[in-house]
């Protein structure tokens, strides 16, 4: 059975940092992206960033360009997502998720319905 299980999430003052992991158990057979997401109240789900899993190639959302970065370890079994100067509209919930699609990412946009194994989502909290 596949599990994503997420730790990092907490409460930040604005221009802090933190650093999500996601870590996979049980075998994706033939994966080929992990992303993360979040999720504020009141609005939809965006990707944030991607990572191709066998390439390293990532992939990012406009609104983080230059403050998030995401990475993996060699095994392949555990992705990260550090988070730098935060701003009290990165407050949402955060999940990470993995594809099989090599749709999940098309022309740098992040696809959620392409991603087929979630996390549980976990808080982040930016204050001014």
């Amino acid at each position: 059975q596949v599990r994503l299980d997420e730790s990092g999430g907490d409460s930040v003052q604005a221009g802090g940092s933190l650093r999500l992991s996601c870590t996979t158990s049980g075998r994706i057979d033939g994966r080929t992206y992990m992303a993360w997401f979040r999720q504020a109240p009141g609005h939809q789900r965006e990707g944030v960033a991607a990572i191709n899993t066998a390439s390293g190639d990532t992939y990012y959302d406009d609104s983080v360009k230059g403050r998030f970065t995401i990475s993996q370890n060699n095994a392949r079994d555990a992705f990260y997502l550090q988070m730098d100067n935060l701003k009290p509209e990165d407050t949402a919930t955060y999940t990470c998720a993995a594809s099989r699609s090599w749709s999940a990412v098309v022309a740098g946009t992040i696809r959620p319905f392409a991603f087929d194994h979630w996390g549980q989502g976990m808080q982040v909290t930016v204050s001014s």
